[in-house]
């Protein structure tokens, strides 16, 4: 694990064996950071990132989510939506991803740990070489990208994001084309 500290943030960006560099630890955090900044969460505060393979993010896929296959990012959320600033793409009353509620909370000088990302370089790698990336599944561009994209899309989701809903889903690609500095 690789701690990587850009104020206020700390990004812990973790990578199983055999999972392929597409994207530099700090390039990662950087940009993780970009989208706590953009979304205003709390802060000081860390997040972790885990990339891993289809084999991992299928088990964790049918363990929390109950869902067949793998995936490519899944968020655990540590803080309920409520901490962060209200927005667009809020998850809604009815969703039915809920985040954990830690056991105790930080006194507010010290860093807290707003949740872990999950994400399958694998799915990133295929996405991406069979033109199917972008969370819409018709953007072609390069693995590292798409793993770049995963990331904001984890950050968004541990943050309070959704896109269950139409307008919910349009307010978090807009956000995802910004912070990805294409929108």
């Amino acid at each position: 694990m690789r701690a990587v500290y850009l104020r206020p943030w700390r990004i812990d960006v973790s990578r199983s064996p055999g999972v392929p560099r597409l994207v530099s630890a700090a390039g990662l955090a950087r940009t993780a950071a970009d989208a706590l900044n953009v979304v205003g969460a709390p802060s000081p505060a860390s997040i972790a990132l885990i990339l891993s393979d289809d084999r991992e993010l299928a088990r964790l896929n049918a363990e929390h989510m109950g869902e067949d296959g793998p995936t490519d990012v899944l968020s655990f959320p540590l803080l309920p939506p409520s901490a962060f600033p209200p927005h667009e793409g809020q998850r809604s009353e009815q969703s039915t991803a809920r985040p954990i509620e830690p056991a105790y909370q930080h006194p507010a000088r010290h860093r807290r740990h707003l949740g872990d990302i999950v994400i399958s370089a694998e799915r990133a790698v295929a996405q991406a070489d069979q033109g199917r990336g972008g969370q819409t599944g018709d953007i072609t561009w390069s693995p590292s990208d798409e793993l770049r994209l995963l990331v904001i899309h984890g950050v968004l989701h541990i943050c309070g994001w959704d896109h269950a809903e139409p307008g919910e889903r349009d307010a978090m690609r807009a956000l995802e084309r910004k912070v990805m500095g294409r929108g």
